[in-house]
């Protein structure tokens, strides 16, 4: 403790999702010590990151892509299972595994300029005073939703993927999915067994993929991704830039109708959505599949963010604040790329520790097979 009653210690990891696993795992293997040089802060109830919150009609057999997190596999999971429950007892295991000694549920309020060129970390069990933070927040925590004319005279049902609760309230109702992504495509499909009616609406029309996507293009997405952050705007998803995966469910639900796109409505009505043509269609349930934006608010009072609206990154670095990375953000928001931004993170955070300018340090990099890129869905309308 400092005189200011704030705990010191080295880093404080905020997030136990993917990226937050993979830095403190990286973190111990670097010789620090969770609880005397580190604490990993999650504000979930359990373990598993946003999967935890993932509907239960998405088994693990669904998922899109999930890389082992570093030092343990994944093996012998029943494709069958909800993936939140898949995933939520491997997170468990691997934080039991290695003694992560995740802290929950706790609320991070903000994080300010500290004493001593120590930042202040102030949470729901008191304030930390760390000599970097790595901020794993991801997005789930803040769903967007767009603003229609009307929107608030609906009559219906409105909600987002955040809390979509599977297929089986939507039976007889008539649908509308709003958004381009995998999810939206997702639910639209599990919908339409059950609805009376399902109507599809992206602002731009979807991109379906063929064939197999390897590492060239998976580099070319994610340098794309790479770009936008580098000049401090708004990070895109990964998968608003590789388009949507051809499969056989996919096929299906084309030849069917179901995947026949509309173009973006204009404005809400008291019993459905209305089209600058004069078309309308009467809905009961809006479902708005449009994806998340970088839960990043605690920062604010550091003030990283640039006139484009992002925080500029380089590698993992806050480029305003060197003492402050980012994993899980823009580009490294695919289950791969957090458990190399985990350990990037970890590398510059120890060259900073040690006094080498935070760009390099003693963290050892495990080697982790190159694979196919996995993306993680941040649907876009």
């Amino acid at each position: 403790m400092n005189n200011f009653g704030s705990r010191e210690l080295d880093v404080v990891v905020i997030g136990a999702g993917q990226a937050g696993l993979s830095a403190a795992y990286h973190l111990r293997r670097a010789g620090l010590e969770p609880d005397r040089d580190f604490v990993v802060l999650d504000h979930a109830p359990r373990p598993g990151g946003a999967w935890q919150f993932r509907w239960p009609s998405l088994t693990y057999g669904k998922v899109h892509g999930m890389h082992a997190l570093p030092g343990m596999e994944l093996t012998g999971a029943d494709d069958s299972r909800p993936s939140s429950a898949v995933i939520g007892e491997y997170f468990d295991a691997y934080e039991r595994r290695f003694g992560l000694r995740v802290r929950r549920p706790v609320e991070v309020g903000a994080v300010r300029e500290g004493e001593a060129g120590r930042l202040l970390v102030e949470t729901s069990e008191g304030p930390y005073a760390p000599r970097a933070l790595i901020s794993a927040t991801g997005t789930w925590d803040r769903p967007f939703w767009p603003r229609y004319p009307g929107q608030d005279t609906f009559r219906g049902r409105q909600l987002h993927t955040a809390n979509y609760p599977g297929p089986g309230e939507f039976a007889g109702r008539r649908v509308v999915v709003v958004g381009g992504g995998a999810s939206g495509t997702q639910h639209l499909m599990e919908i339409a067994e059950v609805a009376a009616a399902t109507y599809w609406v992206t602002r731009r029309p979807p991109v379906f993929r063929e064939g197999p996507f390897g590492q060239e293009q998976g580099r070319a997405a994610v340098a794309m991704v790479e770009e936008r952050v580098r000049r401090g705007l708004p990070p895109q998803s990964v998968v608003s830039v590789t388009g949507l995966p051809v499969n056989d469910a996919i096929r299906r639900a084309r030849a069917e109708g179901v995947l026949d796109r509309l173009p973006m409505f204009e404005r809400i009505t008291p019993d459905g959505v209305a089209w600058a043509d004069g078309r309308t269609v009467e809905a009961d349930v809006i479902l708005w599949a449009t994806g998340f934006r970088a839960a990043v608010d605690h920062l604010a009072p550091l003030r990283l963010r640039e006139p484009g609206g992002g925080i500029r990154v380089e590698d993992t670095r806050a480029v305003r604040d060197a003492r402050v990375h980012l994993v899980g953000y823009g580009p490294s928001a695919s289950t791969i790329g957090a458990n190399r931004a985990g350990r990037a993170a970890v590398r510059s955070v120890m060259g900073l520790l040690n006094g080498s300018g935070g760009t390099g340090g003693t963290a050892r990099a495990d080697s982790e097979e190159s694979g196919d890129l996995d993306l993680v869905d941040s649907s876009t309308v």
